[in-house]
């Protein structure tokens, strides 16, 4: 079924294919070496569901459908365990031939699912997996960039749907402010783009964001810039306690390293620092605070970073899920948790990457990887 949109513009320039009702058993062949990772004492690692091409954002419906976007396949996933034995029965492609659909967020019943440069709204989907509702553009508004177009979405505890724009580029000062920034929209309203305004500015890439559970506050994970060496700069941990920071992009890096190119043109103490210095070209993306109980009480309150691993190190890093310890807003350290996806020193034989982490009402974790097409679940004995 080939659907478009009633505004003629729309249907004259995009459409798109949605396969309803097309699902598919986890496979147990081949599946992900999951006894090469190395946890703390007491964890264990599951496979959750297999069979989820290129997964990346997750979220979770209060009945417990895991939708799951992806970047380079083009689809969104319905992940669904309806047994509760914590191993998806079904996964189901609910929409297809989309524009890196890599961002998802649930709310009141709908699904919103984030391409390079609009927001989509499937309504009711929950009850529609086999046949799912024609989809509603949110706004269509956002650039058509695809360097850093791809997009994490999240609803903040202000009802604001917050849309990152990532930088059109490696490193470069657009005259447009929406580039490099973490915007917010009203979904609801009658045009979600004249609501739209600029939260954070600085931001050259951003895939995951989330929540204090007890502030409030926003904290996000940015990718610095390439091809300054192996070791320089870091990606970042940050918080923005408010509207209107700037964290530093395209001036500084890391809060302490001015740009070769175009340090001259603002000081890095004018710009925020980060919370934490994440390791080079790890490419830390989705990030939850722990609010569990399954955990052992070390864990509670602690964020956790999915690091989806380094693409031009003479020596990769990443490939692993870390966390950093919290006393309060300060960042007291920053360890591996889960790590073995990269069994050596060659970044071709990584078996795995870790995108997203969503927190089940169990207080069990669930990580995302794209390059194996998997979900798996940490759990605490």
């Amino acid at each position: 079924m080939l659907w478009s949109f009633g505004n003629p513009r729309l249907t004259a320039a995009v459409s798109f294919l949605v396969l309803a009702g097309c699902s598919t058993p986890a496979p147990s062949a081949a599946e992900p070496p999951l006894d090469s990772i190395r946890l703390p004492e007491g964890f264990r690692i599951d496979v959750y569901a297999s069979g989820v091409p290129d997964a990346r954002s997750m979220a979770r419906s209060p009945s417990g459908v895991v939708y799951v976007g992806s970047r380079r396949a083009g689809n969104v996933y319905a992940v669904v365990d309806k047994d509760g034995d914590h191993r998806a029965e079904r996964v189901v492609t609910i929409a297809s031939g989309l524009s890196s659909p890599n961002g998802v967020a649930f709310r009141e019943g709908s699904l919103y699912v984030a391409e390079v440069s609009r927001v989509l709204r499937f309504d009711g989907i929950d009850e529609k997996l086999d046949d799912p509702p024609e989809p509603v553009v949110v706004t269509d508004g956002y650039p058509s960039d695809r360097h850093h177009g791809w997009k994490f979405i999240a609803f903040g505890p202000d009802g604001w749907l917050y849309v990152p724009v990532g930088a059109p580029c490696n490193i470069c000062k657009s005259e447009n402010p929406i580039y490099a920034s973490i915007t917010r929209i009203r979904p609801d309203g009658p045009n979600p783009s004249q609501t739209r305004e600029i939260y954070a500015h600085g931001v050259r890439n951003t895939v995951g964001f989330t929540w204090h559970p007890r502030t409030g506050e926003l904290w996000f994970t940015d990718n610095g810039r390439d091809m300054l060496g192996n070791d320089v700069p870091p990606d970042e941990l940050n918080r923005a306690p408010e509207k209107g920071l700037h964290f530093g992009y395209p001036y500084c890096h890391g809060g302490d390293i001015p740009d070769p190119e175009l340090g001259s043109q603002g000081a890095c103490e004018e710009y925020r620092p980060p919370v934490q210095k994440l390791g080079p070209h790890v490419a830390g993306l989705g990030l939850e605070f722990y609010t569990g109980e399954m955990f052992p009480a070390e864990y509670r309150g602690q964020l956790f970073i999915a690091e989806h691993g380094s693409w031009n190190r003479d020596e990769p890093i990443g490939y692993r899920v870390t966390l950093v310890r919290l006393d309060g807003d300060r960042a007291t350290s920053y360890e591996p948790f889960a790590s073995g996806w990269l069994p050596g020193k060659d970044e071709n034989a990584a078996w795995g990457r870790p995108v997203d982490l969503e927190l089940l009402p169990d207080g069990s974790m669930l990580v995302s990887d794209d390059h194996a097409g998997a979900i798996y679940r940490i759990s605490y004995e």
